[in-house]
């Protein structure tokens, strides 16, 4: 049986629906390992992306991040941002 594409309501957005993206950091500067809620998320828009990290800062820097680095596909947009008070 040939079943249709999954509407996109029912399926995770792609990469290039989403291109927006953190590389969250521990202190030694390598990837942090966090829960997959923060560290799987993809964002369609720079401002987004940037509202995102404004609201869950405290809960990265809990889970161990220590800063972050925003980039739009592959493309390093800015960071290390701190996420130190």
């Amino acid at each position: 049986m040939n079943l249709p594409e999954q509407p996109a309501t029912f399926r995770p957005p792609s990469p290039a629906e989403r291109p927006w993206w953190w590389k969250l950091l521990d202190p030694a500067g390598k990837e942090a390992r966090v829960p997959e809620e923060y560290a799987s998320q993809r964002f369609a828009s720079q401002a987004d992306a940037e509202s995102w990290v404004g609201e869950v800062w405290a809960e990265l820097s809990a889970a161990g991040v220590d800063a972050v680095t925003l980039f739009e596909h592959e493309r390093e947009v800015y960071g290390p941002m701190s996420l130190s008070a």
